[in-house]
């Protein structure tokens, strides 16, 4: 799934980069029995199909898929009871694939409810042998494993998942069971050359196909899922823009009052598309508090505050913390204790602006879909934490407000879409992301002032160099790191020796997995040679080539 990189045009003029997720809040956990956080709904007029979640490093795009077919979709654990989801008003299942065998002790297994309220139900990989295992069939480990492209073929074509498609078309296999014996009332739909049973299906829409029908490598997968979520499903096409608007609009008046609210503006599209909703619905109960908190980029506190007092009419309240940060990280090395420590800053932060504003009852956030996944702590569910995010972690029992995320179940690009529906400007819906926490965990190691401005100057000329060449709306992600190695270097006819800096661009759709960015040679040569000559305490730049995953996108 790798791209090359090629310049394009019509790309933001240079400096106008700022950072991209909003909400700072702390990551340490929620005292019991303290409901902070207002979960939003759906109107139940608004459909949705359900993922249960099997632990498959696809499962977030199988959701993402649905969605981009105009239907709401959130993945589930697959411990979830009919009363914790009736309130989506489902029209349909889809078991994700898993790593596990249903055949082995311990294996995650979809809920009773799911084949029990006669809804269509559709399996994916390990789904399709969960489903088949639990209504009777029998799965076995496979003499031939099946790992990358297969040529399906269809039994027959009239079944409605294939609609529309040729008799024979390419998939994605990646599994090691096969289907030995299927339930009663069910029959193969289609085989590959080492699948005799590769989709199944039975009269009540119950259906499994052994492929990933929501990866790049089966071409005709996007039209399998709407033949799904559409066809069989019988969803509408209510999930767009305009719909999110006025639903999250409702929500938050219902859940606000009349209440005042702060929220955490960062600069980037996350924080500005929330606090455009929360003002769209509750207007000036809304003041927006923009945080310096001494680990943003070069010159962009006072980008952010122009920008926004150009484009949005809020109450903004500039404070200036950064010595507070910048002292709180002194001493601070592991990753995980520098998103606390900067969360628990900001906590106090805003506790002190919200005393000063007198009376205040909610804290707003741009918390995304993907912080929350990637949040989640290991369970019941099959899918490991990747890492604490500052915006999803509870809050300490100080904090008395009460959080507002109406972009808690959105991914990015649904965010920017929200954005331009709003009416934001282009320069603000296309920033890239930037984390919370800042350079603070793009600094390796102990965080100095002398470490942050070695940082800030040759993570602009990264930045200038991108959109130079026209390349930063191609790339998710581009930035310096600066790692705790030291090495040797001539400068002149001297030894120099410096830090080593990393230079890091990536494309994503979603976050959730990456690819390294193929960025032409000249462009990193110039990067390069401009750092290690603009910058005089860095003596090398490295390209950091790794894929999320295994890596992550940040490399803290």
């Amino acid at each position: 799934m790798s791209a090359n990189i090629t310049p394009s045009q019509s790309r933001p003029p240079h400096g106008e980069d700022g950072p991209g997720l909003s909400a700072h809040v702390g990551t340490v956990e929620e005292p019991a029995g303290q409901n902070r956080r207002s979960e939003p709904h759906y109107h139940t007029q608004r459909e949705s199909v359900l993922v249960i979640d099997f632990g498959s490093q696809y499962s977030r795009l199988i959701a993402r898929r649905v969605r981009e077919a105009n239907v709401y979709c959130e993945l589930i654990e697959h411990t979830a009871e009919w009363d914790e989801v009736r309130h989506l008003n489902p029209k349909g299942v889809i078991l994700s694939g898993g790593p596990a065998s249903v055949y082995e002790t311990g294996a995650p297994l979809a809920p009773s409810w799911v084949f029990d309220r006669d809804l269509p139900v559709l399996g994916i990989c390990y789904g399709m042998q969960a489903l088949v295992h639990q209504l009777g069939g029998q799965v076995e480990p496979s003499g031939k494993r099946e790992f990358g492209h297969a040529i399906l073929q269809q039994r027959g074509s009239d079944h409605p998942i294939f609609e529309g498609l040729s008799q024979s078309f390419p998939v994605w296999m990646s599994h090691g069971d096969r289907i030995v014996e299927q339930p009663s009332g069910f029959a193969a739909v289609a085989h590959t050359e080492n699948s005799p049973i590769a989709a199944t299906s039975n009269e009540r829409n119950v259906i499994g196909i052994q492929f990933h029908p929501e990866v790049v490598h089966t071409p005709d997968g996007t039209r399998i899922l709407e033949n799904f979520v559409h066809s069989i499903c019988g969803c509408g096409r209510n999930w767009n823009p305009s719909n999110f608007i006025e639903d999250a609009v409702d929500d938050i008046r219902s859940q606000v009052g009349d209440g005042k609210v702060i929220c955490a503006l960062s600069g980037g599209v996350d924080s500005a598309v929330a606090a455009c909703l929360i003002h769209r619905a509750v207007g000036d109960q809304l003041t927006c508090i923009f945080v310096n908190n001494g680990f943003m980029r070069l010159e962009e506190p006072e980008r952010i505050i122009d920008t926004f007092r150009r484009n949005m009419n809020v109450n903004i309240v500039h404070v200036d913390a950064s010595d507070e940060f910048v002292d709180a990280l002194s001493e601070v090395i592991d990753p995980e204790d520098k998103r606390r420590t900067v969360g628990e800053q900001f906590i106090k932060v805003f506790d002190r602006e919200a005393a000063r504003l007198g009376q205040v009852d909610f804290l707003a956030q741009g918390t995304l879909y993907p912080d929350v996944i990637e949040s989640q702590t290991p369970g019941d569910n099959v899918s490991a934490k990747i890492k604490s995010h500052h915006n999803v972690g509870g809050l300490p029992e100080e904090m008395k407000l009460e959080l507002v995320e109406p972009l808690r179940y959105l991914f990015k690009d649904e965010v920017r879409m929200v954005g331009l529906e709003l009416g934001l400007a282009e320069e603000m819906v296309y920033r890239q992301p930037f984390p919370g926490p800042g350079l603070a965990i793009r600094v390796m190691g102990a965080v100095t002032r002398e470490k942050l401005d070695t940082l800030r100057a040759a993570d602009w000329i990264v930045m200038d160099e991108i959109k130079a060449n026209g390349l930063y709306r191609d790339l998710w992600q581009s930035f310096a790191v600066l790692t705790d190695t030291m090495s040797v270097g001539v400068v002149g006819d001297f030894r120099a020796y410096g830090y080593v800096v990393a230079v890091r661009a990536v494309t994503s759709e979603e976050a959730m997995t990456a690819d390294w960015a193929r960025l032409p040679h000249d462009v990193l040569g110039r990067i390069s040679s401009r750092i290690v000559n603009e910058v005089p305490s860095v003596s090398r730049v490295v390209y950091d080539i790794t894929s999320k995953p295994p890596g992550t996108i940040e490399w803290e």
